[in-house]
């Protein structure tokens, strides 16, 4: 792994189990390293850290991580998946079983958001669901 900048999740002790989970989700996943403070991966070949650095800090919202969709099918798997245990949310947001939060979002919304006819539509659309649904999007 070449990556120069990559994230660490800061964990209350839970960061093996935090990467085994994320692990199990994503294809193309392993862990590359452990020890009893650090544990390293990758989730579809983007590297991570986990740091088992205790109860000082939690996540928030105000950091995520987006997943690009090209199916229906990848987003109802990673919201299914990452939700379970945690807190579903609106637009596409939610908070996995450990706190992290993640955006499924389908990969076609940057595209149908530069369409300048389409973008209200689709925004309205979007605003009213939870887990985005790509069919009601095209038909925005």
């Amino acid at each position: 792994m070449t990556d120069k900048i990559y994230p660490c999740l800061w964990f209350d002790g839970k960061a093996k189990e935090a990467a085994e989970h994320y692990c199990s989700i994503f294809p193309n996943s392993k862990i590359t390293s452990e020890n009893q403070i650090v544990v390293n991966f990758e989730l579809s070949g983007s590297r991570f850290m986990g740091l088992n650095g205790g109860p000082n800090y939690t996540f928030s919202p105000a950091n995520s991580y987006v997943i690009a969709c090209d199916t229906q099918s990848e987003i109802d798997h990673y919201w299914e998946k990452l939700g379970e245990g945690g807190i579903y949310s609106r637009c596409g947001w939610l908070d996995d079983k450990f706190g992290v939060s993640w955006q499924i979002v389908p990969s076609i919304l940057e595209k149908l958001m530069a369409d300048e006819e389409k973008a209200p539509g689709v925004v309205q659309a979007f605003m009213q669901m939870t887990k985005f649904d790509i069919d009601a999007l095209m038909n925005a």
